[in-house]
């Protein structure tokens, strides 16, 4: 898990560095267009895969949903300081949690309830609201974390019925497809300077998602789930030294805010699992 919040945030201060030449829609275009060469060893499974319709309608909406905060999280990095971009995408989890409960009538506890409030009061020191000027950046990541909200929820409905690598795959493939038209729109050929940052960016994002899943297999999600705080150390040292962004008080206040949020919903989820009760839709597996 250090090393997944290492490359996570690497997958931030890349785009950064590329900056906004690039229209956000076509750096995550190429992004996933590049990533794609990732999925070679994956053709055997994907084609021997048979899904109904059903099964491809969810794969779809998750591609549009994924889609549309990828071009949002994109659009976010080349405006808002490194920690910011981090910190905020912790409601990610929270998200998923709110949706559950609306779109599947989940039963949700007061204690969970409190949770959820105290990550909104962190997204709140976060932003500030009222107390400085807000970037469209930042509300282009609070879409981000809704969207990415409803993709987790459907990745793990589709978890339930098909493989892991068919779950991979088909948000590889959906996301490129919905990016491609929003790219083409606004086309900007990039360097091979800027070809080669982002194919960076798809290695290092492949490379977070290959090691979290090693991390889940290998202990509880209660052992795991704090340590992606770790992820927000990284972007505070990465915004400070490379990228003149001094650290913010508020931003790692408010992030511990909505990690503890999250790490107090995720032990709840274990230790239902051990209480033999079935954990909700949105519980991660391991």
């Amino acid at each position: 898990m250090v090393v997944t919040g290492f490359c996570f945030v690497m997958v931030t201060a890349l785009v950064k560095t590329l900056g906004p030449r690039i229209p956000a829609a076509e750096m995550a275009f190429l992004r996933y267009l590049m990533g794609l060469v990732f999925l070679l060893p994956l053709w055997r499974v994907l084609a021997a895969t048979r899904l109904t319709k059903r099964q491809l309608g969810l794969f779809t909406l998750r591609g549009a949903a994924h889609a549309a905060g990828v071009i949002c999280w994109f659009f976010a990095m080349t405006r808002i300081p490194i920690a910011e971009v981090t910190a905020l995408n912790y409601l990610n989890p929270i998200g998923v949690s709110v949706l559950a409960v609306l779109l599947l009538g989940e039963k949700i506890a007061a204690r969970r309830i409190l949770a959820i409030c105290a990550a909104l009061a962190g997204a709140l020191f976060i932003l500030r609201p009222g107390f400085r000027e807000l970037d469209p950046g930042h509300f282009a990541m609070l879409i981000t974390a809704g969207t990415f909200s409803g993709s987790y929820l459907l990745a793990k409905i589709l978890s339930d019925e098909t493989e892991a690598p068919v779950v991979v795959a088909f948000l590889s493939v959906t996301v490129m497809l919905a990016l491609m038209p929003f790219a083409l729109l606004n086309w900007v050929w990039p360097s091979w300077t800027e070809l080669g940052f982002l194919f960076a960016v798809a290695a290092f994002a492949t490379a977070g998602h290959y090691t979290m899943t090693l991390a889940f297999a290998a202990a509880p999600v209660t052992v795991t789930q704090p340590v992606t705080f770790l992820q927000l150390v990284w972007s505070v040292a990465l915004g400070a030294l490379f990228f003149a962004e001094p650290p913010d008080p508020w931003v790692i206040f408010g992030g511990g805010i909505i990690i503890a949020a999250v790490s107090f919903i995720t032990w709840r989820e274990a230790q239902l699992k051990r209480q033999g009760v079935t954990p909700p839709i949105h519980a991660t597996k391991h």
